[in-house]
């Protein structure tokens, strides 16, 4: 499928990978419609922070992934729909599962719903490495255990086999999209690399942390962006679960050096324990196979980790970036 001129909606365009998401199908030529979370103070998340003319080339709606009526509305007329609409905060999530529940469980029947009552010609639904949780085996393959180690991890796994779900029984065209670590400018402020960049470049000579030993598979987000769309344009994806993975791994205190080294060499580590993950509950290991995406699509990784910390680096050295990063408190 070539998505040039195609009906587009993305759902979560105003979050992190999600804006990415809208700009790269503007620069396709694609006819893009944003569902962002409506709020009193009109804001489209990170969408506000595009430049004038790429945002009027954005239909925005704003509504409720939870709402049935609000997604109605907002797939009238599309062809394709990219559902990234999730909360994702793993701590949040032990403190309000239900929600998580609502969201990413209900909300993604929603989409699935309507998909099928009004016959979309494609569905790309977001998923998440933690389904897997803590690996069993590496490079972790689409064949590999889901764990349900967090809350936000199990209602992700819900919603995934909703969409399978959807598939088998109503031949609604739903491929399941399961990035690993994305990481770049306008990541939310609870991630590892937005905690550790915006307390360095704020002049933090203590950088706080968690467990320093997980090992994480860091996808650069315009990867992964361009990791969605190559689903959606290859026929042969529809009906799989498919990781968007560099097939390598780096620990986060590993990771936390290297920030450092670029930004402020001086500045040390020191443990918080409530940024620390519940034992059974740590994901240890997350690294990727790409084999299936690659096969598939023909998608490979164009960053380099160094490239893509480089390029998020000074991003958040914008002052005006920065300032929407509470780096003196802990943001679940």
């Amino acid at each position: 499928m070539n998505l040039s001129s195609k009906n587009v909606l993305v759902t979560g365009s105003d979050g992190f990978i999600g804006s990415h998401l809208t700009e790269e199908l503007i620069d396709q030529g694609c006819n893009v419609r944003a569902f962002v979370y409506y709020n009193s103070f009109s804001s489209w998340g990170w969408l506000d922070n595009l430049d004038k003319e790429k945002l009027s080339k954005i239909e925005v709606v704003a509504g409720d992934i939870r709402d049935r009526g609000s997604v109605a509305k907002a797939m009238e007329g599309i062809d394709v729909v990219f559902h990234l609409a999730a909360l994702i905060g793993i701590p949040y999530s032990y403190d309000s599962p239900e929600s998580y529940v609502g969201t990413n469980i209900t909300g993604t029947l929603n989409v699935l719903e309507e998909a099928r009552r009004m016959g979309t010609e494609r569905v790309i639904v977001t998923s998440t490495s933690e389904v897997y949780g803590t690996a069993q085996y590496v490079p972790i393959d689409e064949k590999h255990p889901f764990q349900g180690q967090s809350p936000y991890s199990a209602t992700k796994t819900g919603g995934d086999r909703m969409a399978e779900s959807y598939f088998r029984s109503f031949n609604v065209p739903v491929t399941i999209a399961r990035p690993f670590n994305t990481y770049g400018p306008r990541q939310s402020a609870r991630a590892i690399i937005p905690t550790i960049i915006s307390q360095l470049c704020n002049g933090s000579d203590e950088i706080s942390l968690g467990s320093l030993s997980p090992t994480r598979d860091l996808v650069y987000v315009k990867d992964t962006a361009r990791g969605f769309i190559s689903l959606a344009e290859n026929d042969n994806t529809i009906g799989e679960e498919i990781n968007i993975a560099t097939q390598d791994e780096i620990t986060i205190g590993d990771l936390a050096q290297k920030l450092i080294s670029a930004i402020r060499p001086a500045a040390t580590i020191i443990s918080d324990e409530q940024r620390v993950r519940p034992e059974k509950s740590e994901v240890e290991r997350l690294l990727g196979s790409n084999e299936k995406i690659k096969s598939l699509t023909g998608w490979v990784p164009e960053w380099s980790l160094d490239n893509g910390l480089e390029a998020t680096i000074e991003w958040f050295k914008e002052p005006a970036n920065l300032a929407a990063y509470k780096s003196d408190i802990y943001n679940v």
